[in-house]
């Protein structure tokens, strides 16, 4: 058991801002008796909602076919946390906000199907969210829309889209916004230029970035998920206030199984349910409960007053999807790098 143990914890220190609970009660509480354990390998906001979702999992499992699961989380930055899996930190599933997380374990490791995405409804996105700006009480800024954030003397909290989806969201958001105005690309740009500008630190992902702003008090505006925002006025118990631009960008969270390590382990049945289940009644309400948006055409009638209806656009209809994304905008030397480059040149 000790040397499991050491083993787990050095795969720990491989992932970066890797955080491993076991229901929520930490790693130490691994059990020795469980039937099969599975390790779920997140972005970094999600962990309060596989919390929740493990623990109904567990049960639902444990009552419907007797095993006992043990569930393991692993949350940090979305596309270092991709990373680590495809160096061999041995995730059953990968739940991310953007597909591109997800392709570099077909791309780059090997470890699933390039056509992972057909396997679940939704291209495999059982949850969404929308990206929103969150500004302190009174919105002394009068920030509304995403060019507000822009402006000269505007300080705007964003976690590095280099590491993190919620960055990369923030910034298709914004750029997104402008084409949806009938704008052309280097009006977008110069939009995005300008925003990127005003970002005072760039944190390795979301989580990062909300306690900066809302901890550190730095910054006059956050961009992100509208799941998160509850969870900021909660914990922290500021006074802010949710701005929905005129337009913003739909956040997908697709989820796989990583076949190699299921089929290597022998859990691909387990981690194949624990997927599904993520649809299911319980599945999506436990969603909702964590202010995200759910498939469920009937859940998000229900809660439309929770999840106002704002205008959104996806990555694949302005942008032609995240492969385009990827290779235009962050790859290195992309088009996010030369801007960044610009506003260290001034």
């Amino acid at each position: 058991m000790e040397s499991r143990m050491s083993s787990l914890r050095r795969l720990a220190l491989k992932a970066t801002a890797l955080v491993l609970t076991t229901s929520g009660l930490g790693l130490t509480s691994l059990s020795a008796h469980a039937d099969a354990t599975l390790l779920n390998v997140s972005y970094d906001v999600t962990r309060e909602f596989y919390k929740d979702y493990n623990q109904a999992f567990a049960r639902h499992w444990k009552q419907t076919t007797g095993e006992t699961l043990t569930l393991n989380q692993s949350h940090g930055g979305s596309s270092k946390q991709a990373n680590s899996v495809v160096e061999g930190l041995s995730a059953d599933v990968i739940t991310m906000n953007q597909a591109s997380d997800i392709d570099i374990l077909a791309e780059k490791g090997k470890l699933i199907p390039a056509d992972w995405a057909k396997r679940l409804p939704y291209n495999s996105s059982p949850t969404a969210s929308v990206t929103v700006i969150l500004v302190r009480k009174g919105n002394p800024k009068q920030i509304k829309d995403w060019s507000d954030l822009g402006r000269p003397g505007v300080s705007v909290v964003i976690p590095n889209p280099k590491t993190s989806g919620n960055g990369r969201y923030s910034y298709l958001a914004a750029w997104g916004s402008v084409i949806k105005a009938g704008g052309k690309p280097e009006q977008a740009r110069a939009l995005v230029q300008k925003i990127f500008a005003n970002v005072p630190v760039f944190d390795g992902g979301g989580r990062a970035a909300t306690t900066t702003f809302a901890q550190r008090n730095i910054g006059d505006a956050l961009a992100t998920f509208e799941s998160e925002v509850p969870l900021i006025q909660n914990e922290f118990k500021g006074d802010y206030q949710v701005v929905y631009p005129k337009t913003t960008i739909l956040a997908e969270n697709p989820v796989s199984v990583v076949d190699k390590v299921v089929d290597k382990k022998g859990t691909r049945k387990q981690a194949e349910a624990y997927l599904q289940y993520l649809y299911s009644d319980e599945g999506q309400a436990i969603a909702v409960k964590h202010n995200l948006r759910p498939r469920s055409p009937a859940l998000l009638k229900q809660h439309q007053a929770k999840f106002i209806g704002v205008p959104t656009f996806t990555v694949d209809e302005v942008f032609g999807g995240w492969g385009k994304v990827q290779a235009e905008h962050f790859r290195d030397g992309g088009i996010y790098d030369q801007i960044t480059a610009a506003g260290r040149a001034k």
